[in-house]
């Protein structure tokens, strides 16, 4: 088997790699000789400077394996290679200590303004006076996202003598507290407390520009903010507006909406500590990444098992054939209760009734868990990784099963609690492949998923469905399906709508703000 190396990988995993395989390696492959040889190569090994799109998945006529060396796969089409059949693995573990790391350095060189010190001492000056900077010990350091990078993050902060608070939805305050990290239950909250802020969030549709001037304005005059996460969280804009009008003292950033920045004027302010993506620059996080890869493709191209693969189902076959109609559906369930939820749960208890209760269920447990972290996590979730994530974040996951299920052959039920909420739905399949949400939020409603999906919960009166769907097409917003159901008689009741495009945020607002609406809930699977 031939394995393929686009771009710079440690001279310990190329070591690996070619006692099994013949191995081509390059520091960085030409794009149009990428594009000419993939068809010879079983599995392919880049970083993040090779796109991996679906021109070059379709030239692979015999690739069984991607391996990307490092955290993220954004510059792999994973849909395309798993429609060809080609599996995908990363290397989640090996930077996360290295982007800690470089967090702490940048926070430092922010503190003690380093970098233009550093240039002015080098043109000849010396003017202390200048570059006064500010104490990290004592001061409240503001963590958005309390994943691994953000608790190892955390960790540090605390031993410099920091305050360390935190706002992340998804991770229990039991976790925070284990720490010794306050958690913050609205992002407001840590905005306006915080002397250095800094990110550690997967980029999504959710945290797209989730630091705005919106958020700068609730900000303490003279905040520090840092990003070593990903490009595009925080509205370069409106963060050099932040700057001039003197509410940021200084921001340390090492990712970019667009890279290479290019001209931004950040790149060029004296307040600005900027670095090219440094996160992961390490000897070790590169020795780490290249070992754990080149593990990762030796057993993916002996069908042995992969840790980190990102798109395999499961390697039990027997399990897998018996199940597979219900991973889609139960990865979607996952998903939903995720939106649903908005916060952090302790527990989430998943009961399979009917004949599916016969199965070793616990493969859809995983693909539950995993639908339900992805749009929260900053690495990827693999049927793999997904338990211990939720581990890490202080879920516990329980699993119940019954013969009996009231209304359907197979029912699948997910509620996640905490000592204050519980949040329920339930998922079925009819026939081989139709897909249906039941009892969302314990109203009796039956939708077919869909990519944006909408519940509002309202008083069961008349006109309240014709109100909903009037002030969605005053937004443009069609209606693709809408069913509506009841807990009881003279109460409550819920509407599921299918929608054509998702329903803004002041949309949502108008909304609440209706009389006789609850709560409205816009869901994107």
């Amino acid at each position: 088997m031939k394995v393929l190396v686009a771009e710079k990988l440690a001279p310990q995993g190329l070591e690996k790699l070619r006692s099994h395989f013949e191995v081509d390696a390059y520091d960085r492959i030409d794009r149009t000789e990428l594009l000419e040889r993939i068809g010879e190569y079983d599995a392919l090994i880049v970083r993040s400077g090779t796109k991996v799109n679906d021109e070059v998945i379709s030239r692979a006529r015999k690739l069984k394996m991607i391996g990307r060396a490092g955290i993220g796969v954004d510059n792999i089409d994973v849909e395309a290679a798993t429609k060809k059949g080609i599996l995908v693995a990363n290397a989640p573990e090996s930077n996360i200590v290295s982007a800690a790391e470089h967090t702490m350095a940048v926070m430092l060189a922010l503190a003690r303004n380093i970098p233009a010190a550093n240039v002015s001492l080098a043109k000849g000056e010396w003017e202390r006076s200048k570059y006064e900077g500010v104490e990290l010990n004592g001061k409240t350091l503001g963590i958005i996202g309390l994943g691994r990078i953000g608790t190892l993050v955390a960790e540090r902060a605390l031993v410099f003598g920091m305050r360390v608070i935190a706002y992340d939805p998804f991770v229990a305050t039991a976790k925070a507290k284990r720490l010794g990290v306050e958690s913050k239950p609205t992002l407001d909250e840590l905005l306006s407390e915080s002397d250095f802020i800094t990110l550690h969030v997967p980029k999504s549709e959710e945290t797209y520009h989730m630091i705005g001037k919106e958020q700068f304005e609730k900000m303490k005059k003279g905040v520090r903010i840092i990003n070593v996460s990903r490009g595009g969280v925080i509205d370069e804009e409106a963060l050099v507006w932040a700057i001039e009008n003197g509410i940021v003292a200084g921001a340390g950033l090492d990712v970019f909406e667009c890279e290479p920045p290019g001209g931004s004027p950040l790149c060029q302010m004296p307040q600005v500590v900027a670095t090219p993506h440094l996160g992961a620059s390490t000897k070790e996080a590169q020795y780490k990444a290249g070992i754990a890869i080149a593990e990762q493709v030796i057993a993916g191209l002996k069908g042995e098992f992969v840790s980190g693969a990102v798109n395999i189902t499961m390697p039990h076959r027997e399990v897998v054939e018996t199940l597979q109609p219900f991973l889609p559906l139960v990865e979607k369930l996952g998903k939903l209760l995720n939106r649903l939820v908005e916060g952090a749960v302790d527990e989430i208890e998943l009961e399979f009734m009917g004949e599916i209760s016969k199965s070793d269920t616990s493969l859809l447990t995983v693909a539950f868990v995993k639908g339900f972290l992805e749009a929260i996590s900053t690495e990827p979730v693999t049927y793999v990784n997904a338990r211990v994530i939720a581990d890490e974040r202080g879920i516990n996951i329980k699993e119940s099963k019954s013969k009996q299920s009231k209304d359907f052959l197979n029912l699948i039920r997910a509620t996640a609690a905490d000592e204050s909420k519980k949040v329920s739905a339930a998922a079925t399949l009819l026939g081989k492949n139709q897909e249906l949400f039941v009892d969302v939020l314990e109203y009796e409603i039956e939708i077919s998923p869909s990519k944006y999906m909408c519940f509002v919960v309202y008083e069961d009166r008349p006109g309240m469905i014709g109100k909903v769907g009037t002030l969605l097409g005053e937004n443009d917003i069609n209606i693709e399906s809408l069913q509506v159901g009841r807990a009881k008689i003279e109460g409550n009741a819920a509407m599921g709508l299918s929608l054509d495009k998702p329903i803004t945020s002041e949309l949502v607002s108008t909304l609440v703000g209706e009389e006789g609406i609850k709560d409205v809930k816009m869901i994107i699977l």
